[in-house]
């Protein structure tokens, strides 16, 4: 048991120092000098490679401008809530459900269709990616290619953004979940 509670200080600590590290915008370079340390030892500290010794707690906490006891402990919990403003563009309100840089690059948002968002572009647009879509209320028009669909509340569409592809309102507002791909979202939001 000793062991483990050893390996579990050494990795909160690790953590800690590259975290308060970043959090203050110094490099290895900066925060080695500061605490007297060799670069190389600071970096081999930090990824792991070599265990923390007790005289270099001091010396690393007066160089990030801590305490050893705030150097010692676990780091704050991330504050879970996705922040982030709508964005409104051609009808269509977006809000973040994930954060930026998510896993795999996939971006989902709760989405608002505007009742007036009824006639597709004379050209469809085409990009690269897969978009996943969840009507939550409302009718959706989809068309994809030459084909038109109607997706009512409780289905979900999934397709190739390689797609020529179009989605708007039947009779009345829509609100769904879409997931999409880094492309998808540049053109939805971005373009």
């Amino acid at each position: 048991m000793q062991a483990k509670t050893t390996e579990d200080v050494d990795l909160r600590v690790r953590r800690r120092l590259r975290e308060l590290r970043t959090q203050r915008g110094f490099t290895l370079e900066e925060v080695a000098t500061r605490a007297d340390i060799d670069v190389s030892t600071l970096s081999r500290l930090e990824s792991g490679k070599r265990r923390l010794a007790l005289d270099h707690l001091p010396r690393l906490a007066s160089a990030l401008s801590v305490s050893t006891d705030d150097l010692l402990r676990a780091p704050d919990a991330e504050d879970p809530r996705v922040k982030g403003a709508s964005q409104t563009r051609h009808g269509v309100t977006y809000w973040p459900l994930t954060h930026n840089g998510p896993a795999g690059g996939l971006h989902a948002f709760k989405i608002r269709v505007s009742a007036r968002r009824r006639n597709p572009p004379d050209e469809l647009p085409v990009h690269d990616g897969q978009d996943w879509m969840y009507v939550l209320s409302g009718r959706m028009r989809l068309i994809l290619g030459e084909r038109d669909f109607t997706i009512k509340p409780g289905e979900a569409v999934e397709f190739s953004t390689w797609t020529p592809h179009w989605f708007g309102a039947v009779d009345g507002p829509i609100e769904a979940v879409a997931i999409f791909g880094p492309h998808g979202e540049r053109l939805h939001l971005h373009s």
